[in-house]
């Protein structure tokens, strides 16, 4: 294998890859990537941990076509310091592998590509195809994609619903204290969908869409797996099987408390309480208070000290007297953009629900700490 290509490029695609290689695999070709030169034009780099494979295609001139597999971050650390803008790779029969590079010139051991497993395939003719905007799904995900469940006892907590009615889309997390949905209105010809994806598919691959309002990126799924198809970059992910919960089934309709507040007021204030709770623990958790309908009283209490703060509110029902986890709370608020938001509370160990003052584009629901 033989080709010269441009070093930014290279390492640009490198970095995405290695999002899909594990790097303390027992099963030492895991922790490589995989460098194929099957065209005169491009050289394409794959990444696979047997759950999420990532390929990417890198613009290059070919001169002898073949295939090796290198250690990942050793082959990033180097190409992040060559010293110039072109690269010379060479490999040869053994996978001895020349990087040069100016003045540069490495020479490490690869290794057979062979046994790298298979990247499961998708045929696109087949598939379910999604086509939508990049930026789109890049802030669905990252609006929900911290109340994955990290508990494996729970597989299907494990990832975010991505489920579709024909016409809105919405992207649910759930980990068993808390729910995230995000919703965003996709026209009537959108297909009808439902399918589970692991929380760390979607992590690493909302650090590779753009940002460009006009990019576009192609979803296809099958029984098992889904594609997500950039162009040059195509991630592809095992789903996971199961039922989701219900969402819709656990929002509370007709709350005993609804409360309209300023999101950062309110944000600020929870984050100055957090200073005082020591621990995500019960013992310590964050108090909110109504004694009138206009005024909202946050209360932290440990060993470390204490803080009262007032906010002005509007409450309409009962009022309140409710514990939750800080963290919760922040994780909520700093993934909402509007200025003024509505809180729903059923009392004492009801959930609470954080959604917009008009209409349902999130919906957040934290469960109370029970005293």
């Amino acid at each position: 294998m033989k080709f010269t290509c441009s070093r930014d490029d290279l390492v640009n695609n490198v970095s995405i890859v290695q999002r899909a290689v594990t790097t303390n695999s027992t099963v030492n070709i895991l922790n490589g990537i995989l460098i194929e030169a099957a065209d005169d034009n491009k050289i394409k780099l794959t990444g696979y941990d047997l759950q999420t494979g990532i390929e990417a295609d890198v613009e290059a001139s070919v001169t002898e076509k073949g295939s090796v597999v290198i250690d990942s971050k050793f082959f990033g650390d180097i190409i992040r310091k060559l010293p110039e803008p072109e690269v010379d790779i060479i490999s040869d029969s053994n996978y001895q592998t020349t990087i040069k590079c100016g003045q540069a010139e490495f020479k490490i051991s690869g290794l057979d590509p062979e046994p790298f497993p298979k990247i499961p395939e998708i045929d696109e003719n087949e598939a379910e195809k999604i086509v939508m905007g990049q930026k789109i799904l890049k802030n669905m995900i990252n609006h929900t994609i911290f109340a994955v469940s990290k508990d494996n006892s729970r597989p299907v907590l494990t990832g975010s619903n991505i489920v579709s009615d024909g016409s809105v889309l919405s992207v649910v997390s759930i980990d068993g204290f808390r729910m995230a949905i995000n919703r965003e209105d996709m026209g009537n010809d959108f297909p009808k969908i439902n399918y589970i994806v692991p929380g760390k598919a979607l992590t690493e691959m909302s650090k590779i869409l753009s940002d460009d309002e006009d990019a576009e990126i192609n979803i296809y799924t099958s029984m098992q797996n889904l594609l997500f198809d950039i162009g040059n970059v195509r991630m592809i992910s095992r789903l996971i099987e199961g039922q989701f919960i219900n969402f819709d089934s656990i929002i509370a309709k007709n709350p005993k408390t609804v409360i309209t507040i300023n999101r950062k007021q309110f944000l600020d204030a929870v984050d100055r309480a957090s200073l005082i709770i020591m621990t995500d623990d019960r013992k310590c958790p964050v108090r909110f208070l109504s004694n009138n309908p206009s005024e909202l009283t946050v209360q932290a209490t440990s060993a470390r000290g204490n803080l009262q703060e007032n906010i002005d509110i509007s409450l309409e029902g009962d009022l309140i007297d409710v514990d939750f986890n800080s963290r919760y709370v922040i994780d909520v608020l700093k993934n909402i953009d509007d200025e003024i938001i509505k809180v729903e509370v059923n009392g004492g160990q009801g959930p609470c629900i954080i959604k917009p003052v008009e209409g349902e584009k999130y919906i957040y629901l934290i469960l109370p700490i029970r005293r």
